[in-house]
């Protein structure tokens, strides 16, 4: 994975409202943490750039290169936490967690279905993908976009599991080997109801008869 050098500046203020003209400003305010004996530091980053560099590279577990504007200090990170604007999915504020490129890290890497199952081309099937991404370790820059899963041969009744994915060297599995990632199940057909006798109408009281004409008096 190659990284993604991006400029960033020191942000001296913080709280709600500094934060909200930085966004009018085209920045977003940012924190960068994590490593031993290390504190938190506020940045902020340009939100063209930052867009530009995610619709390029990809968004997930990327590493980035964080350069310090005026300064020559630089550091490797990842994106841990992203808050968006829940009506127009702007990014309000982000995570980084600083990251050693010779040290190890766990994520959560996209699984990539390749191929048509036998068991739903020919056998009509149903395709059940219920979990779409594994935990691995591996270094930073090792890290697969997404791991591809071959389910061409895969027949009614049967699945793979995480054990059968092919992991890309020096990218280790986390999760169990023996979790279902995919499987091949039945179509499900909705049972017919049987059609219910009609009931017998019961006869309602007979109408009553009007005479014509004067009713007799006693």
């Amino acid at each position: 994975m190659s990284e993604m050098k991006i400029e960033v500046q020191p942000r001296h203020e913080t709280g709600t409202n500094q934060n909200r003209r930085l966004r009018q400003r085209g920045q977003i305010p940012a924190v960068v943490y994590g490593g031993a004996g290390k504190d938190a530091v506020p940045i902020h980053i340009d939100r063209k750039q930052l867009i530009e560099l995610l619709r390029g590279g990809g968004a997930d577990n990327a590493v980035f290169l964080l350069k310090l504007a005026s300064t020559g200090q630089e550091r490797h990170a990842m994106i841990r936490d992203m808050q968006l604007d829940p009506i127009t999915r702007e990014i309000l504020h982000l995570d980084f967690q600083r990251v050693v490129m010779t040290e190890k890290v766990r994520v959560q890497v996209a699984i990539e279905l390749a191929g048509t199952a036998y068991g739903v081309k020919t056998e009509g099937g149903v395709l059940d993908f219920s979990h779409r991404e594994v935990h691995v370790e591996c270094l930073p820059g090792d890290i697969p976009k997404a791991i591809e899963l071959d389910v061409s041969e895969l027949h009614l009744g049967q699945h793979l599991t995480a054990g059968d994915l092919h992991l890309p060297p020096g990218v280790a599995l986390q999760d169990p080997p023996d979790r279902v990632l995919v499987s091949v199940m039945h179509a499900k057909t909705e049972a017919v109801p049987a059609t219910e006798a009609a009931a017998p109408v019961e006869a309602g009281p007979e109408p009553e008869v009007i005479k014509k004409g004067k009713t007799e008096e006693a």
